[in-house]
């Protein structure tokens, strides 16, 4: 006679629904509501060197426009030395486009009388926000001043107050400056350019979003109340973020570069991997209150477009985000 029974599972199969069972329970980013607020964003484009990247900086322009920014920045390079076609995209993007420009103004190698001419040139042309900034010095080395400039982006600020009534928005830096003595030095540096008159910091891009959080703690124990907002920039190309990182000083965690092993040569799957890692860094940075962000473009628009979208962030013409907008 043979007796049929149930085999007992094997030890082995039990352990992920005791681990489930027994494991914490962890909470995820709330889901976006339709009725939440979007955030608000801003974007930075760098100038263009050659006609080419000039047809590339305006389609990126075209692409994000509709999307509304608080304001759109265009850097400076080192030592000013794209001066010229700052200016000259900043003057086309206050006369041909409905967006707020704000000039990347620095100190290195140029007078004061130098710079205020350049910042009332700006004024001239119907732009009123500037990002006052130090600046580095082109090819590296130690930082000098101009014997007749601005010594610290403090000076600058101070005097572009003096010049007009400008918007002045100054660079923080969530892991401390590379030159920065420590990183309380580096909160005071920050505190002055604040108290000379700039309006709000933002940040240098970071990919630990405790090193943001635990810096704005550190912002408000000295006293810091103006808004500062987080710098964020899309990773597609992990070894050309990894040395902008490096230069900066800023610490790339070992997830980040796992995210993207083994995708050097498939460029598609990289920007849907990017997509998803900012939009989920951003998401948890809102769950902690934080509404505003600035987004570093490299004047790629595509993958700055998608995650707005995933924010909530739509064109104005969008239905959905014109109810939104009047409610």
């Amino acid at each position: 006679m043979t007796h049929s029974h149930k085999s007992s599972p094997a030890p082995s199969s039990l352990a992920p629904l005791e681990r489930w069972l027994t494991g914490p329970r962890i909470r995820g980013v709330p889901a976006r509501d339709r009725a939440e607020t979007p955030p608000m964003l801003s974007f930075e484009f760098f100038p263009p060197k050659n006609d080419a990247l000039e047809t590339q900086l305006w389609a990126c322009i075209k692409r994000l426009e509709p999307l509304g920014p608080r304001f759109v920045s265009v850097t400076y390079g080192a030592g000013g030395t794209t001066q010229e076609r700052t200016h000259a995209t900043v003057a086309r993007l206050a006369s041909e486009t409905s967006l707020v420009p704000a000039a990347h103004l620095t100190c290195v190698g140029t007078s004061r009388g130098e710079i205020d001419d350049v910042a009332r040139r700006y004024w001239d042309v119907g732009v009123r926000h500037i990002v006052a900034l130090r600046g580095d010095v082109p090819g590296g080395g130690d930082y000098e001043a101009h014997p007749d400039g601005y010594r610290y982006a403090s000076d600058l600020v101070a005097g572009l107050r003096r010049v007009a009534d400008f918007e002045i928005s100054v660079a923080a830096y969530p892991e401390a400056h590379p030159t920065a003595a420590s990183p309380a030095d580096d909160i005071d540096h920050l505190k002055r350019k604040l108290d000379a008159g700039a309006t709000r910091a933002i940040t240098n891009f970071f990919f630990d979003s405790e090193t943001y959080l635990r810096f704005l703690d550190r912002c408000l124990a000295a006293g810091i109340s103006a808004p500062i907002v987080p710098g964020i920039m899309p990773v597609s190309n992990f070894a050309q973020a990894a040395r902008f990182s490096a230069m900066s000083g800023i610490a790339v965690p070992e997830w980040l570069g796992h995210m993207f092993d083994g995708l050097e040569n498939d460029a598609e799957t990289r920007r849907m991997v990017s997509a998803v890692v900012t939009a989920e860094q951003v998401r948890l940075l809102q769950a902690n209150g934080i509404d505003e962000f600035h987004f570093y473009t490299l004047n790629r628009p595509d993958l700055v477009y998608a995650i707005a979208h995933l924010l909530g962030v739509r064109p104005a013409s969008d239905p959905q985000q014109a109810a939104v907008a009047a409610a």
